[in-house]
């Protein structure tokens, strides 16, 4: 079975090609900003949610959680183009770092 970061190795290997016409430094800033419009296309499709929007647009949270993957994905993406060998790690890592204070709230009940 794939594990999540299969599938992301594949699924950059399939966009940097469609994008091998850019230098690479333009390649990896693209896909950082396409992380911020997939969390965009996320926050637009609360506000529908909420009939905060000014269109008929009529959302769900299926809605929101499949923008927010996108968001991941987008992000993930990002990551290996910046340093497609160290990636993993370098999540891993931050990941613990970043998550440190729910372990210890966690281990404290």
């Amino acid at each position: 079975m794939d594990t999540l970061w299969d599938n992301i190795e594949k699924l950059s290997t399939v966009c940097r090609a469609a994008g091998a016409h850019l230098p690479d430094e333009e390649l990896k800033s693209l896909q950082v900003g396409k992380v911020a419009e997939e969390a965009g296309e996320a926050m637009h499709a609360l506000h529908g949610l909420k009939g905060l929007t000014t269109c008929a647009d009529d959302h769900t949270w299926s809605e929101v959680q499949n923008d927010l993957v996108g968001a991941v994905i987008a992000a993930l993406l990002a990551m290996h183009y910046i340093d497609p060998t160290g990636a993993r790690t370098t999540f891993d890592e931050i990941l613990h770092r970043r998550t440190r204070r729910g372990r210890d709230a966690a281990g404290a009940v």
